[in-house]
């Protein structure tokens, strides 16, 4: 046991020398996809519909996006899409997804531009630390010899971001008492390449020992289809500067009240 401790250790050290000595840097694409869920509304449903369904929501099941990374700095963009049926952007999907995403491994802060009913906020926190387990399973993504990492994480930790409907139900006590007692956890599996030793990866996930090039949370696959590495220089990466500073407990807090707003509004209307 003290000797897997041993190596482990001594595997960081170099891992830290080896992040110290080179510059590390370069642009990655991924593509996310995620299944579509539609519960019991769609059980309902034929399977014609089902694909005029899937074919409304493209856009939010699947999306590209850059990471920009160097070895201590990274920012992670969506590439913004046109929807092929009606022609426009969608908006309402975009109140409830990631926004322009910059991480800072060194500082250990993020900043994330989100917007929300035509009010632009700058959301500053620290960044969440992910404890991967690591293990020896490998496989290829690419040109790239990748090691499967696992991970539990708080569910809060990565949809602060996201709405549902059901957020907004009355907590009874028994859900505060089940909350005391045990916090929600997300199974998350990543796979890192050694091959390009920078501690970055897709939206919030980071903190192994080479870059993350695909990861896999619930129903979503985020998965590097292209890279290109500059050895040269440092690629220069730059954080969202506008908007309100917040916290992201603080953003969830106001969307929620503002959403809670709307449905009142939108009820006592209809009475």
């Amino acid at each position: 046991m003290k000797s897997n401790t041993y190596k482990l250790f001594l595997f960081f050290v170099l891992f830290t020398m080896c992040l110290n000595a080179q510059k590390f840097s370069g642009k990655a694409t991924y593509i996310s996809k995620s299944k579509m869920e539609l519960g019991n509304w769609g059980a309902k449903l034929s399977e014609a519909r089902k694909k005029q369904v899937a074919a409304r929501l493209k856009n939010r099941l699947e999306k590209t996006y850059v990471l920009s990374f160097n070895n201590q700095e990274s920012t992670f963009l969506e590439e913004e899409k046109i929807d092929a049926i009606s022609g426009a952007t969608d908006s309402w999907g975009g109140y409830f997804s990631r926004g322009d995403h910059y991480k800072n491994i060194k500082e250990n802060k993020i900043v994330q531009s989100q917007e929300f009913y035509g009010k632009r906020f700058l959301v500053k926190d620290a960044l969440y630390r992910v404890e991967w387990s690591m293990g020896t399973e490998t496989k290829k993504i690419g040109q790239y010899t990748c090691y499967r990492a696992k991970a539990f994480v708080p569910s809060a930790e990565l949809s602060w971001y996201n709405f549902s409907w059901s957020d907004l139900r009355p907590k009874t006590n028994k859900d505060s008492e089940d909350k005391e007692i045990e916090e929600k956890l997300t199974v998350v599996e990543a796979w890192y390449t050694p091959q390009i030793p920078v501690s970055q990866g897709p939206a919030e996930y980071w903190g192994l020992p080479g870059l993350i090039l695909e990861v896999s949370v619930d129903n979503t696959t985020l998965l590097c289809t292209e890279i290109v590495i500059n050895q040269e220089e440092n690629t220069d990466i730059e954080a969202p500067s506008k908007g309100t500073e917040i916290t992201k407990s603080d953003y969830t807090m106001t969307v929620r009240e503002k959403m809670v707003e709307m449905r009142n509004n939108r009820m006592g209307r209809r009475g």
